[in-house]
C-alpha cells in the first residue's frame, strides 16, 4: 500500500467534507450545539446515580466522568468519522452503485470508510477533553505521563475495534441488504459503555469485555488515566484490538465476493 498515496486520498476526502458542511454554516453552528446538548444529556443518569451513594464498584463520581468522558469522545469519532461514510455504503450495496467504488483503483474498504465524515462531531471529541480536565480538577491530582501515553495507545485501539465492529456490521448488507436494524442494535448496546464495566455483572462482564469489548474502549482508558491499569491489560488490549481487525477484514474480503450489484 502506499501509504502517502492514501494520506492523499484522506487529505482530499477531509476537505471535501469540511467545505459540504460550510455551505450551511447555520446547520453547521445548529449541529454542534445539538452535539453538545447531548453531552450534557449523557451526564444526566450519572448525577442521579451519585446523588444517594458516594461511589458504585469501586468508582466515584469523578472517576466515573473520566469513562462518560471516553463514551463522549468515542461518540464524536464514531458518529463524525465511521458511522456516515458506511451507512453511505449500504447504500451503495442497495442501489447498485457499488461498481463505481470498487472499479476504482484504490482499495474499496478504504475508500467507503473515508466518503464522508460530519465535521461537527468534533465538539464531542473537545467536550470529551472537557470532562477529563474537570475530573481531573475535581480528583485534585494529574494524571502521571506513562498513564497520558497508555491511554492514547488505547485511544487507537478503542478507534480500531469501534471501526472493526462497524466493518461487520455493514458487511451484512452483503447478504440482507437492510441492516438498519442491526446499526439502530450497535449504537445502542455503544450506549453501555458510558458506565464502568465493573458495573456489569455476570454474562454481561464476559460479552462486553471479550465478544463486544466496550471494556476495552472506555473503561480501560479511564483506568490508564488513573494509573489502575495493570500493562498486562494494555498489552492484552493491543493484541486484542489488532486480531479484532484482522477478523474484520477477512469478513469485508468474503463478504465483498458475494456482491454482484444491481444488474446481475
Amino acid at each position: 500500500m502506499n501509504a502517502k498515496r492514501y494520506l492523499r486520498l484522506l487529505g482530499v476526502q477531509l476537505k471535501a467534507s469540511g467545505l459540504l458542511a460550510l455551505q450551511y454554516r447555520a446547520d453547521f453552528l445548529a449541529e454542534g450545539l445539538t452535539s453538545l446538548a447531548w453531552t450534557f444529556t449523557a451526564l444526566a443518569p450519572l448525577f442521579v446515580v451519585f446523588g444517594t451513594r458516594p461511589s458504585i464498584e469501586g468508582w466515584t463520581f469523578q472517576e466515573s466522568l473520566l469513562v462518560v468522558g471516553w463514551f463522549t469522545l468515542l461518540q464524536g469519532v464514531l458518529e463524525g468519522a465511521i458511522s456516515p461514510s458506511l451507512t453511505g455504503m449500504v447504500e451503495h450495496i442497495r442501489k447498485g452503485t457499488l461498481d463505481f467504488v470498487l472499479l476504482k483503483p484504490a482499495d474499496a474498504q478504504f475508500l467507503v470508510s473515508t466518503q464522508r465524515f460530519l465535521p461537527w462531531r468534533a465538539v464531542n471529541v473537545l467536550s470529551g477533553v472537557a470532562l477529563f480536565v474537570y475530573a481531573f480538577v475535581s480528583l485534585g491530582r494529574w494524571p502521571s505521563l506513562p498513564g497520558i501515553f497508555a491511554s492514547l495507545v488505547l485511544l487507537g485501539t478503542s478507534m480500531l475495534i469501534l471501526y472493526s465492529m462497524w466493518i461487520l456490521v455493514v458487511s451484512a448488507a452483503f447478504f440482507v441488504v437492510k441492516v438498519d436494524n442491526l446499526t439502530y442494535l450497535f449504537t445502542s448496546i455503544f450506549d453501555a459503555a458510558r458506565w464502568p464495566s465493573s458495573v456489569f455483572r455476570g454474562s454481561l462482564s464476559w460479552v462486553f469485555t471479550f465478544i463486544i469489548p466496550l471494556a476495552l474502549m472506555t473503561t480501560f482508558p479511564a483506568l490508564a488515566l488513573l494509573g489502575r491499569l495493570p500493562w498486562t491489560w494494555l498489552v492484552g488490549a493491543v493484541v486484542g484490538s489488532v486480531a479484532f481487525a484482522a477478523v474484520a477484514r477477512w469478513v469485508w474480503l468474503m463478504s465483498i465476493r458475494h456482491y454482484t450489484s444491481a444488474s446481475s
